[in-house]
């Protein structure tokens, strides 16, 4: 066991104040890169080394086993072994199993890891169709639902947003018949092993009497995370007693769909009057520069003013002090598209490399999961190994599996562009054109395809009216097989969300566009503001250098419609330098690119760029007035009904709308003008030829 005063040695003065504080309530806020583990673990290990705490009745309580198994290691070499550091799920399944026997009698339940298996079975008792990605967004539904201790029946009156395309009432039918399903069967999951151990001590005294024997004093790291059942199951281990610390950031708080809430953080000193009070502002991870534009990135939001009526507390964040020597200046740039984003990113860690950076020193960030096939491509395209973090790689995906599976089925129309077949064939999947309103699996899986249909439209673009939809299945396959094994030694791509906790020399956040930072689902201003919240974990991450950057558009042939995300607004400083690309950065090949760049198609009304295939068949933008005849619009359709009927097959084999709106257009009045129109060959014209231009009026 260290001496006490050496375990003290080395902490400032607020880490030291923390350490020092063993009586009674303290909440220690503690902002990002401050040493909040170091504090903690030293005041566990001082407690210890004072006598004032038993090392076998001190309960550490954090959200991740891997941040218990680094409580632990640290403290064991603080010389305070037997303390025990766990997860909150992990302490009460240790409790629930010893007191089984005594409470309820017979064999525990079997414990159930997903719920996927149970929801399918309980939406088939129902009649309700479920695939894949319904079953995940509905388990996160009901684990939200389980952790604010809102059961079935009130579930009813929550008034949630839909859930996989389901009410609440379907949902509730659900969340029923999965709880009556795990009931009858023998199971529980792991919300009910924290509802169970709640029930427990609430019904039986003497239990909770004899558990408050057993743990005299509570440590609870990331407190901001904590749920509203995990605080009731605090409450019950606690009793009347107030040892309590606690350890938290607000400004950290990016969980809420989970049920994670930070009011108990934010009302500690409410509840315990007396409580000690420590801050820790001194930041010990990242330079002057980084931590400026953290801190200015939620100043902006404190001293914003909200419309009337809206009601979005913003309690006043941690001003962060870098420790660290002055840095490089945070760089801004803003791209022409996500293509050119990604190949200049490339280019800068290329640079970084080339002066002694190692790959694992550097990450990638974004805001969603689907972001990181761009990066994927010209990572692999460039050699720069790379690892991904908190999520499959995207042709693993079961999604893009799936979809690769329905794309090498044979293609009905084989005049039809390749991106028109994508979105025709992912169309059948459950592919639409708008995506979910909602986060999780079903979003997740939105973006997957549209990222493919993404991809197919840019292929289409660049390599002319011969790519065909065998190109292009076999492009996916070359893409999946060249793929890098994850190793070490790689850059890390990662989601905002799965970063949380980690942090790396070199940090990119990329896509800070409207729509993706914030992502376009969250409406209300508190969504907004757990959205800040995020990009502020996202700055934090960096230790010596940050990179921000956005872009003008999805793509080299889509317009150029984006804007910055608001959150940069305020954060960069008056005459920075801002990185700017108008031409998009080279990909495969300067003959394919000389192509896509000498065949580029205008509006015939405004004369933009036009950004879709579908804008490229009828020749100007979709928003541009119409130049055609309604009523020769509507006999051409009517032709088209009656064609699909007589020959058994959908109307869009004959011809799609943006093919008859084309033809509206130009209106051709023989086999010459007809090839010209986009999506006429040389089969439609000898099929339907004469048909189309006696329609036409010729």
């Amino acid at each position: 066991m260290s001496a006490p005063e050496e375990i003290l040695a080395g902490l400032d003065k607020e880490q030291r104040a923390a350490a020092t504080a063993l009586h009674g309530p303290v909440c220690i806020l503690a902002g990002a890169g401050t040493g909040k583990t170091r504090a903690i673990t030293h005041r566990i290990a001082y407690g210890v080394a004072t006598g004032v705490y038993d090392p076998h009745k001190t309960l550490a309580l954090t959200f991740t086993a891997r941040a218990a198994a680094e409580m632990r290691s640290r403290l064991n070499a603080l010389g305070a072994q037997g303390v025990q550091a766990r997860t909150f799920h992990a302490a009460a399944l240790r409790q629930l199993r010893y007191f089984w026997p005594q409470v309820i009698g017979g064999p525990m339940p079997q414990l159930i890891k997903q719920k996927g298996r149970f929801l399918a079975e309980a939406a088939q008792r129902i009649k309700t169709s479920t695939d894949r990605a319904a079953l995940r967004d509905l388990a996160a539904e009901i684990e939200w639902a389980k952790v604010s201790m809102i059961g079935p029946e009130d579930y009813r009156e929550t008034g949630r947003d839909a859930v996989a395309g389901l009410d609440t009432i379907t949902v509730a039918r659900l969340y029923q018949g999965y709880e009556d399903l795990k009931t009858d069967q023998g199971y529980i999951d792991f919300e009910d092993v924290l509802l169970l151990m709640v029930g427990i001590l609430e019904e039986n005294p003497d239990i909770a009497a004899q558990f408050r024997q057993q743990y005299r004093t509570f440590v609870v790291d990331e407190y901001q995370d904590v749920s509203a059942l995990q605080q009731r199951l605090l409450d019950l281990w606690l009793g009347d007693r107030d040892d309590l610390c606690v350890v938290g950031d607000a400004s950290q708080t990016i969980y809420s769909f989970t049920g994670a809430t930070s009011r108990f953080l934010l009302n500690f000193s409410d509840r315990f009057p007396d409580a000690t009070i420590v801050k820790l502002v001194r930041n010990y991870r990242s330079t002057p520069e980084i931590i400026a534009t953290a801190n200015a990135m939620l100043a902006e939001r404190t001293k914003s003013n909200l419309p009337p009526g809206i009601d979005a507390p913003w309690p006043p964040p941690l001003e962060l002090i870098s420790q660290q020597d002055s840095g490089a200046e945070v760089e801004f740039a803003e791209y022409a598209h996500d293509e050119d984003e990604a190949h200049q990113l490339a280019a800068r860690i290329k640079e970084l490399v080339s002066a002694g950076t190692q790959y694992q020193d550097i990450a990638v960030l974004y805001r969603t999961n689907s972001q990181s096939l761009v990066l994927e491509e010209v990572f692999t395209e460039l050699n720069i190994p790379y690892v991904l973090r908190g999520a499959e790689r995207f042709f693993e995906r079961a999604e893009v599996r799936q979809a690769m599976r329905q794309l090498a089925a044979p293609a009905v129309q084989a005049e039809t562009n390749v991106a028109e077949q994508v979105r025709m064939i992912l169309g059948a999947v459950g592919f639409t054109e708008n995506p979910p309103s909602q986060s999780g699996a079903s979003r997740e899986r939105w973006e997957s395809w549209q990222a493919l249909y993404n991809l197919a439209q840019q292929l289409g673009q660049e390599r002319g009216d011969g790519f065909t939809m065998h190109e292009f299945v076999r492009e996916l396959h070359q893409r999946a097989e060249a793929q890098h094994a994850p190793q070490i030694q790689g850059v890390t791509l990662a989601s905002l969300h799965s970063a949380k906790g980690l942090e790396w020399d070199n940090v990119f956040l990329t896509g800070l566009s409207e729509g993706l930072v914030p992502i376009s689902f969250a409406e209300t201003q508190s969504e907004i503001d757990e959205e800040r919240r995020l990009f502020y974990v996202g700055i934090t991450r960096a230790r010596k250098r940050l990179y921000l950057s956005w872009t003008l558009a999805r793509s080299a042939s889509s317009r150029s419609n984006r804007k910055r995300s608001r959150f940069i607004d305020g954060i960069v400083p008056a005459g920075h330098a801002l990185a700017r690309t108008t031409e998009p950065a080279p990909t495969r090949g300067t003959k394919r690119s000389s192509r896509r760049s000498s065949k580029v198609a205008t509006c015939r009304t405004c004369s933009r760029a036009l950004a879709t295939a579908a804008e490229r068949k009828i020749g100007r933008c979709v928003d541009c007035p119409a130049t055609y005849d309604e009523d020769v619009f509507e006999e051409l359709r009517a032709w088209r009904l009656n064609r699909a009927e007589a020959d058994e097959v959908p109307a869009f084999v004959v011809a799609t709308d943006a093919t008859l709106i084309a033809l509206a257009e130009t209106m051709p009045t023989d086999a010459h003008e007809l090839s010209k129109v986009p999506g006429i060959g040389a089969q439609k014209i000898a099929k339907y030829g004469e048909e189309i231009l006696s329609v036409l009026g010729n």
